[in-house]
Order: structure tokens, then sequence, then C-alpha cells
């Protein structure tokens, strides 16, 4: 009789757990996977290409499209990377909005992927729960700029405008009237800040919950104790940025280490792993949410108490008011070269990086005194994460590629762009 030899499988793109664009070919010896090559470039756009076809200020929303649950960490890491090359400062209190809506989308981007990873393993529940608050954030991205997702709400110089006074309040429906329509407007009646600071004593409450349903579970520790090791020497060659780097024990944060915004006036804590398994790293996501809605607050706190501009008063680089527009010929021209022609940008190059909830992304800009971005190249945390999925699923079980897959929080948009 022959001898068995090992086989090949696709795990995706239309597997589930691969969601919807990795194909991962998978070679087994019965359960247990020998190899595993990821092929990528399934939800490619060309971002980079796009962005040296356009005037600076018009990619600020292909930034968004890039890791779609992370959408204002990447404006961030764009626009900082514009401002180098134009040398400007922006006001204080957008540099604290900024601040507090990178925090926002920290927490956006944890509970979708503690939801769906823990939807990957069998833990269906924790996902209807961590979309209950993710709705509440939501509405946050909308009251700023109009879209629930795709903002398009940092610009070189600060932000595109001030906090609004009120939020916007749900309307009676047949599923929604009498005292459950006044409960779920209570937060509603005073402004937007008001809104967030409910939203921040709120939230502990619903981690802990969370927290009830994974933390001590024996399904959700057989399937994440152990598995995925990485050891802090090999994730430091691997590349590793953000909680990937963190759960393997290195406190390495770019809020901390090279700080920007307003991280370096408010006062929080860098979590760390111990192993470096898939459990610790959830663990340490996990208290980054605890950490962003300390942050959160703070930010919350200081807003209330100083008004001022959110933008840069600059008309080369940041368009005049609607009401200047109106009324002034020169703020009108202003306003029409802005977002015909956008600026020119002197020559030179510049990176910016900024700690997005997956790790470190950076933007990196060559200009050459044109309107346009001569080069442009992202670096996006979850490319190096994935190049080592061999490494990390080599000699386990199939099951497990789910975990490591799961904990990886992996973005397509990012690493295929």
């Amino acid at each position: 009789m022959s001898e068995i030899k090992n086989y090949t499988i696709n795990f995706g793109p239309q597997h589930p757990a691969a969601h919807g664009v990795l194909r991962l070919i998978l070679e087994m010896d019965g359960e247990v996977i020998v190899h595993a090559d990821p092929h990528v470039g399934l939800l490619h756009r060309g971002t980079e290409k796009l962005a040296e076809s356009k005037p600076f200020n018009h990619s600020i929303g292909y930034m968004d499209r890039l890791d779609y649950v992370s959408m204002m960490c990447n404006e961030h890491g764009y626009v900082r990377s514009i401002e180098k090359l134009l040398n400007i400062d922006v006001p204080v209190r957008a540099q604290y909005i900024r601040t507090m809506f990178d925090e926002i989308t920290r927490i956006l981007n944890h509970l979708m992927w503690i939801g769906t990873h823990g939807l990957d393993l069998g833990a269906m529940t924790l996902f209807l729960y961590a979309f209950r608050e993710r709705e509440l954030l939501m509405d946050l991205y909308e009251a700023v700029s109009g879209a629930r997702m795709h903002a398009t709400y940092y610009r070189p110089g600060g932000v595109y405008r001030d906090l609004p006074d009120y939020m916007p309040k749900h309307a009676e429906s047949k599923w929604t009237k009498g005292k459950a329509l006044k409960d779920i407007n209570s937060w509603r009646e005073g402004t937007m800040l008001e809104y967030v600071e409910h939203f921040t004593n709120y939230f502990p409450e619903k981690i802990a919950e969370y927290n009830t349903l994974l933390a001590d579970n024996r399904i959700w520790k057989q399937r994440t104790v152990g598995i995925g090791v990485v050891s802090p020497e090999r994730a430091l060659q691997l590349g590793f940025t953000g909680p990937m780097l963190r759960g393997s024990g290195i406190e390495w944060d770019l809020r901390k280490k090279q700080t920007y915004a307003a991280y370096d006036k408010v006062d929080f804590d860098i979590p760390v792993g111990v192993n470096g398994d898939c459990y610790d790293r959830y663990l340490v996501r996990m208290e980054e949410m605890v950490q962003s809605n300390k942050i959160i607050a703070q930010c919350v706190q200081w807003l209330k108490e100083n008004p001022g501009p959110v933008m840069l008063d600059d008309y080369k680089v940041a368009p005049p008011s609607r009401e200047m527009m109106k009324n002034d010929m020169e703020s009108l021209i202003h306003h029409f070269k802005l977002f015909t022609e956008g600026y020119i940008v002197p020559k030179g190059e510049a990176y910016a990086a900024v700690e997005a909830p997956k790790g470190e992304f950076g933007v990196y800009l060559v200009a050459d005194d044109s309107n346009k971005p001569f080069r442009m190249k992202v670096r996006a945390p979850g490319f190096a994460h994935i190049s080592a999925m061999n490494e990390m699923v080599k000699g386990s079980m199939l099951a497990d590629v789910v975990s490591v897959i799961g904990t990886m929080d992996i973005v397509f948009g990012e690493i295929d762009r």
C-alpha cells in the first residue's frame, strides 16, 4: 500500500473565518498544519497610486477605507504626515478632539474584534453585546461628520468643525415609543460632550460583562491559551506592533514613546501580556478598552473647560467659514482654490505614524513642490502580522488557524491597499 502523503486545502476566501478576502493555502498532515501560505491581494484598490493622482486634501477619504474599522486613526496618520511637510501646528482644542476620537475609534475597533473573534470561535452572544455598544459610538461619528463610518473629519491643520451642541434624538416608531423612547433619548438631552460623558460612565460595567462571558470560560481558554505563541524577541523581528507586540510582553506604544496629539497631557497605562498567546492578546485588548475609556473621560473634561479654535487660521491650508465665503470675494476664491486644486506642498519627505488600534499605522509622503504627492506609502500593521501566519500556525491543528486569524485582528483593506 502506498504511503499517505500530505494534502493541500484552500482555507478561504469563502470560509467565514477568512473574513471574505484571505486565501490561505494549507498543507496538512492529517489534522496538523505543515505549512500555511497566505495569498493576499483580493481587495487591492491601488490606494497609494490613486493618492498620487489627486491633490493632498482629496485623499483623506481614502484613508477611512483602508482599515475600515479604525477610520479616524488612519486619517490621523495621513494628516499628520501632511502637517509635517507643511510645517504647521494644530490648535490645542483640535489636538484634544483628535485624541478623544482616536480612543473612541480604538473602542469601536476592539468591540468589532471581540465580537467577530468570539463568533469565529463559537461564542455568539458576545457579538450581539459588542454591537449594542458600537451603535452608541457610531452615533458620535455621525454627529461630527454626517457619516457613520467614513468620516473624513480630520483635516490638515485641525478638524472639520467643532463638536456639536446637541445630539440628534431618536424619533418615535412602532418599536420605540413612550417610556422606551424617553429612556433611549435620555443621554441626548444635552451637548455631545455630555453624551460622551454618559458613555464613559456606562461602559466599564459592559466590559465587566464581556469578561464574565469569556475570561474564565473553559471553552474560550481551551481555544486561546497556548495557541499562536510568539516570543518577545520574535515579535520584534517579525515587525509586530500594537496589541500583537504588547501581548508578547513588550511595552511599546507610540502614544507614550513617540507622543503626538494630546497624549502627553492625559494619564493612562499600557497593558502588556506575559505568554504571547491568543489569550494574552485578548486580555491586552480588553484592558486597552478600559484605558481608552479613561482617556476619553479626561478629554471630555478638558474640552468642556477650554473652548477655542479647532482649525488653523490660514486660508491657504484651511477653508474660510461658510459665512465668510458667502460674503467676501477673497474668501470665496480661497475656498474654491482649496477644494479644486488643494495647496502646494514644499519639496521634501515625511513619515508620520499613529498608534492605531491594530498597531503602528504610518504614512510616508514625498512631495515635489506640487499639489499632489510624488509618492505615498502606507505602513499598515496587519501586513506584518499576516506575514507571520505560517510561523504561528505550523504544528497546530486546523481549528487553531481560526484562533490565530482572529487574534491578529486583520482587516484586509489595509493589507491589500
